[in-house]
């Protein structure tokens, strides 16, 4: 029997959210099950093409809270990648702002065992807010690979941003890699 690895992709609505599908393609190739979950303006984002994403990862496309009478529709997660991350996402995570489904999952997540990793997408203005190097390092405090700089995605000067270069194979790596180190 042949278990299938469940990874949650979790998007943010920073410009590589617009090619999430690459990021989808590139997990189902290495052998996940993908399971995607948009923040509610990556969602209106993706709103015309939603069916697509549907079609292509097998799961609904989770964008906000469910109600109590509906059925969550999501396998259990192996693994989540936070990936693009935003610097509002960043920020709201760091200070313990749930305020979405999205960071609503990686908050719990982190601390029911479940592996997490982040990797960012803003421009060297964004990055160079104070509370962006609180939040990342109240993000690892809690056991969360935030991956930024030359191990990540560095960021870029404003307006000079390139989403479509976006690295997700460099992220899909490193859940790989920390997986790999918890077996």
């Amino acid at each position: 029997m042949t278990t299938t690895r469940v990874l949650y992709l979790i998007a943010c609505a920073a410009g590589p959210a617009q090619f999430v599908d690459e990021g989808v393609r590139l997990a189902q190739a290495a052998g996940w099950d993908v399971c995607l979950v948009l923040t509610p303006s990556a969602a209106r984002r993706w709103e015309p093409r939603m069916t697509e994403l549907e079609q292509m990862t097998g799961h609904v496309v989770r964008s906000r809270y469910k109600m109590p009478w509906e059925s969550d529709g999501l396998p259990k997660v192996d693994a989540m990648l936070m990936a693009p991350m935003s610097s509002t996402t960043l920020n709201k995570w760091g200070a313990g702002i749930a305020d979405t489904l999205a960071i609503g999952l990686v908050s719990e997540a982190v601390h029911m065992g479940v592996p997490v990793v982040a990797m960012p997408y803003f421009n060297q203005a964004q990055g160079a807010q104070p509370a962006v190097a609180v939040s990342m390092a109240a993000l690892r405090a809690q056991g969360v690979t935030v991956l930024d700089g030359p191990e990540g995605y560095e960021s870029h000067p404003p307006e000079q941003g390139v989403p479509k270069a976006f690295p997700w194979g460099r992220a899909l790596s490193s859940v790989e890699r920390i997986l790999g180190t918890r077996t």
